[in-house]
């Protein structure tokens, strides 16, 4: 019976058994990581985060100032006693969405197969001011306070920061729009007189006029309407419908 060669390295003179799966793995060539890149000093990324918020701040005090001279602008020139009358009208007009509801209402009344549609909509001005306090509230920004111009107007709070009427005049133009298209175009008019008439009478810095018209905007085409009631189902049976 012929002898077993022994497993192991044949010069150490030694018959010990090496496992297999051991010896492969000695055997086997490292494998070569590629060097990971060095990552930035933090002295340097500090110093671009340094670069960024001055950027920021310069950015935004450019905003503030442009904000303010456009107010400047709109409280001390081009006033007169018509003027100031018409725009301390759109006031009342849009003070808490009285003038709005009011076009909801008429609406109803002369449009009684939509008069469902009407009804909802009128509601959209009302809540859209509920709403616009909220963000007010939460920002907490003051209204202007001009030297030797104070505001042509009384407000029922300090609160800026949305336009409370830019936002209920833009959600209802958007809402009674939808409603009325063919009357969209003098409601948005309308719309854009009474933004315009807050910064005139010195209420409002014009970015809070902006930030109402964004609101507005938003509110009037998500806010929720029934479904336009179809001519033919309310025509009498074998009516023509001219």
């Amino acid at each position: 019976m012929g002898s077993i060669a022994p497993f192991g390295d044949p010069d150490s003179g030694s018959g010990r058994r090496t496992p297999p799966g051991r010896a492969a793995r000695l055997s086997s060539p490292a494998v070569l990581e590629r060097p990971k890149a060095p990552s930035p000093a933090p002295a340097a990324e500090s110093g671009r985060r340094l670069v960024r918020w001055a950027r920021a701040g310069r950015t935004l005090r450019a905003v503030g100032w442009a904000d303010q001279r456009l107010l400047l602008m709109l409280r001390r020139r081009g006033h007169s006693p018509a003027l100031d009358g018409a725009a301390r009208a759109l006031g009342n007009f849009g003070e808490f969405s009285a003038g709005w509801t009011a076009i909801g209402l008429t609406g109803a009344a002369l449009h009684g197969g939509d008069r469902g549609r009407w009804l909802r909509a009128t509601a959209a001005a009302p809540l859209s001011v509920a709403v616009n306090y909220g963000v007010k509230l939460a920002v907490g920004r003051e209204r202007p306070l001009i030297e030797e111009h104070p505001p042509l107007s009384r407000a029922p709070s300090k609160l800026s920061f949305p336009s409370a009427h830019s936002t209920s005049a833009v959600t209802a133009a958007t809402v009674f729009g939808r409603v009325a298209p063919g009357a969209r175009v003098p409601l948005l008019a309308l719309a854009a007189a009474i933004c315009l008439s807050r910064p005139y009478l010195g209420m409002h810095y014009p970015s809070d006029v902006l930030a109402g018209v964004a609101l507005g905007t938003l509110l009037g085409r998500a806010y929720p309407l029934p479904p336009a009631q179809s001519p033919w189902a309310s025509a009498p049976p074998g009516e023509a419908i001219a």
